[in-house]
Order: C-alpha cells, then structure tokens, then sequence
C-alpha cells in the first residue's frame, strides 16, 4: 500500500520483486489492482498498474466483490461498483492493458516460455502497446531453444516500420533476463573486421570500453545479447559475412590466427526497416484494418517478408536467421492507447487537473494526426502539441 501510495513506479517494482509483497494481495478491503485505480492522487497510475500486471495482479478481482467492494450509491442502485475499476471508467491505455491481461491468448502466449529461462520477458507485453504476435512468435522460437528442440544459435531479426517497437522491445530483452547486452550500431561499420572492433553505442546502456570482441570473450559460453541495431543500413554489405559462421555454427573467429570464441549462447538481434512498405500493404489489404491481426494473418505476413529480407540482406546470410519478425501496423484501440500514455507520460503534474473526459477528448483529437510510417512518435507529437497549447 505504501509503495503504491507513494507513486513511485520503481519502488512498486522493488517490493513486487523482492516477494514482500504480491501482485494479488488486498491493500485493505481492495485488491492492489481495485486500490490503484481509485487513488486519485496518483499521477503515475498507468505506469503502477503496468507492474502490477507484469507481476501477475489478476483483472478478474476487479468484478470480485470481495477485492473491490461496492460503492453505496442511490436508493434505485444502493451499490455499484467503483467507476474508476471498470472498463468505462477507465482511460484507453489503462483499458488496454487491463483487457491485454484479462485474455485468454495472454495467459496462453505466456504459456509458451513459462518453464524456460525465457519467462521474465512476459513482462515486456506491458512495455510495448501492440505487437502481441509478435511477442507471441518470438516465445515460440525461445521455447524451441530451451527445450533443446533447435542447436543453432538464437538469431531474430526485428523487420518492419519505425515507431512500432523494434528498437524498445530490443533494449528490454537483455535488461528483463538481467543479461549483459552490446549493441552494435551497424551504420558505422566499413569492414567485416569493423563489427568485432564495434564499441557497444546505445544510449540505454551504461557507456563500455570493451568492444564486441571482448564483451564475447568475457562472456564466452554464457547466456547474453548482441543487438545488431540498423543491420540493413551498413556500408558494405560484406561486413556482415563475418556472421555465417558464428549464426550457423555458434563459433566466432574474431581475429584471424585466433581462436574460435564459443559464441552458441547469444543471442543476436537485428533491428531494421526492410518491408515496412509491405507491412502497410498487407494491412490495407485486411477486411477490417482498425482491429489486431490474427494469428493465421501473422503467419502469413511472416512468410511474405522472409523473402523480401532475404532480397536485401542474401540468401547465404537469412539462411541462418532463427526467424524474421515482422511488426504490424497499430489497431485503432492500440493508437489510442499509445495516445493516451503519452498524456501521461509528457504532461507531468498537469495530469492531476485532468478529468477522464478531457483526457479522452485529447486522444480523439491526437489520432487524425497519426502517420502509419512515423508510429507512436506521431501520436506523441500530436499530444505535445495540444499540451503546449493548454
């Protein structure tokens, strides 16, 4: 209760990791879930409930009278439950991740990876707005690689439009599994010999001395992350020959005259823009565009953009890719969700002045200025700029 009441989202975390306290436990006659949402005081409340869900609060106690006790209300209606706790009382991002948690495919998705030593990164569906078939695939691949289904080294490739959650879900992957990452900003690269020279250049991650090379050698036979950001964008496409061998055989021969490094235990990720053209296409073309893709329409999206990756980057080079992922185009409910997160996100204090309706009525405005090639960076202008107005 004080961890909540405090509005500090890291502190929540603390203590839900810690095992102090659980996800599911009542702050008073409340679930933590019930209590969150009906503090007013909270301006951080979105961000409290993501991590509650991502440690396992259940939705369904919200429609349990025993964990959200009834309000007294008029003599027609003498009870009613809080407004705040259910689906209408709630703004669009809160609504979406409440739903997201509440449905029977994320309860199946994470059943996926829920032995394997993959499992901390369920938690990143609460970190990314969308792209749940994704998650869903990429589970799918780990599950295969921890349960020794597969001998070739982890290689996921991240395909599709700027602004939908390549770069993010990148940057979680290694921080979720407490798993030392290098990223490699492929856009520099004007050799093979310059990937193994490459000093690790995210802005994320705490500034290293130690370039790909070594960061390999330090953790040679252990599990860890190399992103390979922009893997498209280099120079010379030869620089990415130096990866056949450890993609294919989990070998690195990082100099030559050296020894080979046992590189089987990474896990490489490339983020990049190739068929982000063909995202938008294959979107237009759905029945209903302004709703989440199925699983079968994945699937089908996944065997499209495989060749259209292995145009750009070689045959020789996809040929030992794990699988190629391809980020969808955003559903309606999920561009207002995204809006209404960067309301809170970027209006600070001001989100105390707000009443549920005006918040609505910036997101409906917000969503005109949505521009599919751009993504959420589109809508988080769009948001900026009404608040700069008021």
């Amino acid at each position: 209760m004080f961890a909540i009441a405090s509005d500090d989202v890291e502190q929540v975390r603390q203590v839900l990791e810690s095992g102090d306290a659980g996800p599911n436990d009542q702050v008073g006659p409340q679930s933590a879930l019930a209590f969150t949402l009906t503090n007013d005081r909270i301006i951080n409340k979105v961000d409290i409930i993501k991590a509650l869900l991502s440690y396992g609060a259940d939705p369904g106690a919200l429609k349990n009278p025993d964990f959200n006790p009834p309000q007294h209300g008029t003599e027609a209606a003498p009870l009613n439950t809080p407004h705040a706790t259910t689906l209408d009382g709630m703004d669009p991002a809160t609504r979406y991740y409440i739903s997201k948690a509440d449905a029977i495919h994320t309860r199946q998705t994470s059943q996926l990876i829920h032995r394997s030593v993959f499992r901390p990164l369920t938690k990143v569906r609460y970190d990314l707005v969308g792209q749940d078939r994704v998650l869903e695939q990429l589970f799918r691949v780990l599950n295969m690689q921890s349960q020794q289904l597969s001998v070739a080294p982890i290689v996921v490739l991240l395909c599709g439009p700027s602004g939908h959650g390549k770069s993010l879900l990148a940057r979680k992957f290694g921080s979720l599994l407490d798993l030392p990452t290098h990223t490699v900003n492929m856009t520099t690269l004007r050799s093979t010999h310059d990937i193994w020279q490459s000093y690790s250049m995210s802005p994320y991650e705490e500034p290293s001395s130690s370039t790909l090379a070594q960061f390999l050698l330090d953790h040679e036979g252990e599990r860890c992350v190399v992103v390979l950001d922009e893997i498209e964008k280099t120079e010379d496409e030869k620089a990415l020959w130096s990866l056949l061998m450890p993609w294919e055989l989990g070998r690195c021969s990082v100099e030559a005259g050296k020894r080979h490094v046992d590189v089987r235990n990474v896990v490489w990720l490339g983020t990049s823009n190739i068929g982000h053209d063909l995202v938008f296409e294959y979107h237009e073309s759905r029945e209903d565009p302004d709703i989440s893709v199925s699983r079968e329409e994945y699937v089908e999206l996944m065997a499209l953009m495989r060749p259209r990756v292995s145009q750009r980057l070689g045959a020789s080079l996809l040929s030992r890719v794990t699988t190629v992922l391809p980020f969808v185009a955003f559903s309606l409910e999920e561009k207002r969700a995204i809006a209404a997160e960067a309301i809170y996100s970027l209006a600070g204090d001001m989100v105390r002045t707000m009443s549920p309706q005006q918040i609505e009525s910036m997101v409906v405005k917000a969503l005109p200025h949505y521009l599919a090639a751009e993504g959420a960076r589109s809508l988080y202008r769009a948001i900026s700029s009404q608040l700069v107005e008021m």
